[in-house]
């Protein structure tokens, strides 16, 4: 996600690096290769404008040139610039009736799946419903992903209308107490009069506390010029965009809350259940400008380990005795986070680098299978694994000897980079840009 803009604005601003002081020249020259980063990322035209102009009236009016660190301060106002066009702060989903609208194959019902399992781990009381009754196949789909997450989904008989399906799930959904019905509504392959009028009736009908118009982020500007038609018919109160994990440019991110007057608020990152995230305009930007998201990366760490196993290997790992066993909980609890690409492009100044690398996910199989052929002795003390018990434990895990002394190799290895960071004094930290997200 945003790859391309990462690393067109990394080389943009990576003048910075070799400039002691900073004159209206230099921001102008620094400024022209943001906005062609911007430009190639697909950002609206006039966004980039309005964005180009900002930044350099406050880097000049500012006056850079007196201020103690002016490298810092111009990425600050980058920065703070990124998280206003984003959207500025993150908007909270109002309960009630959330009414889906977009077009045809931009990923509708599947989001309404994702949103549901999203909003029941929140610990939110959540049922879906369909009243696309010209795609029997689509109310189908979205019967199924409720079954799969555990939701509700509110059916009706046939012959109804789909008004008559949206006012009978509403007032049902405020008789059960809901806190939300996601309700998914019937698209096209273009925008029709038809199509609007009913989405306008049903509007009327049922007063839903949010209008999320489903984009998608591969289509760029031309998702845009569809939202414009749906927010000045309907009022749209928010945008969630799929795709977001395949579209390495991303403009139409930035470009959604200045065209639209309305935020991006929630993304699509992948074709999993579990895959959709609350959209941060301020993590997104951390993001943009190469910083990583440790924020993100630390929820989805807590939703996978535990907090007693968590302290219990955090331990085990300061003082330096961790064992195979322990190699083996860090394994699933990474594999349990998602795609390792995805985890590692949240780590500050390491996404740009990704670009293009593929990280083979099977080896993390090859070593779980090779840690449980061993004996539970074997874990606790390796050191005891002969040739003969190499034999067996790659026999057993469909692997060769050689695959079973990498496995020890890198063990052992890991256990020296613990001792080492044991013996330093400090940690490395984020770049010393005085962003307000820094602890």
């Amino acid at each position: 996600m945003l790859e391309l803009l990462t690393e067109k604005l990394g080389k943009a601003l990576g003048r910075l690096r070799d400039t002691k002081k900073l004159n209206e020249r230099q921001v102008n020259d620094i400024l022209r290769d943001v906005r062609t980063a911007l430009v190639e990322a697909d950002v609206d035209y006039e966004v980039v404008k309005g964005f180009i102009k900002r930044v350099r009236e406050r880097a000049l009016t500012e006056d850079l040139a007196k201020s103690p660190s002016p490298q810092d301060s111009f990425l600050l106002t980058i920065y703070e610039e990124l998280v206003s066009t984003l959207g500025g702060e993150k908007q909270e989903l109002k309960r009630g009736t959330v009414l889906f609208v977009g077009l045809q194959g931009t990923g509708k019902t599947t989001s309404i799946g994702k949103m549901a399992n999203y909003l029941k781990e929140q610990g939110f009381r959540v049922a879906v419903s369909s009243t696309d009754v010209r795609r029997p196949a689509a109310m189908l789909q979205l019967q199924k992903l409720a079954e799969k997450i555990g939701a509700p989904y509110y059916g009706f008989e046939d012959g109804l209308t789909a008004v008559e399906i949206a006012k009978r799930a509403s007032e049902r959904a405020k008789k059960e107490g809901l806190d939300y019905l996601l309700l998914d509504t019937a698209g096209r392959l273009h925008i029709d009069e038809e199509l609007m009028e009913e989405l306008k009736e049903i509007k009327e009908r049922v007063k839903p506390s949010e209008i999320l118009y489903v984009a998608d982020a591969m289509q760029g500007q031309s998702a845009l010029g569809a939202a414009k038609t749906f927010h000045e018919l309907l009022g749209l109160t928010g945008i969630i965009l799929t795709k977001m994990d395949g579209d390495a440019r991303g403009g139409v991110a930035l470009s959604v809350k200045e065209a639209l007057g309305v935020g991006v608020r929630f993304i699509g990152v992948g074709e999993r259940i579990e895959d959709i995230e609350p959209f941060y305009p301020d993590r997104v930007a951390q993001r943009i400008l190469g910083l990583g998201d440790i924020q993100t990366l630390l929820e989805k760490a807590q939703k996978v380990i535990p907090e007693d196993e968590a302290q219990d290997l955090a331990l085990k790992v300061l003082k330096g005795d961790f064992d195979l066993e322990d190699m083996l909980k860090q394994i699933r609890f990474i594999k349990n986070m998602g795609p390792l690409d995805k985890l590692l492009g949240m780590l500050p100044g390491i996404g740009a680098q990704l670009k293009g690398l593929k990280i083979d996910e099977k080896k993390f199989k090859k070593t779980e299978a090779i840690i449980l052929s061993m004996t539970k002795q074997e874990r606790k003390n390796p050191k005891i694994i002969s040739m003969s018990r190499k034999q067996r434990i790659a026999k057993g895990s469909g692997t060769t000897i050689s695959d079973v002394n990498k496995v020890l190799k890198d063990y052992e290895e890991m256990k020296r980079m613990v001792k080492k960071l044991k013996g330093m004094k400090g940690l490395p930290q984020l770049p010393k840009f005085p962003f307000p997200f820094r602890g």
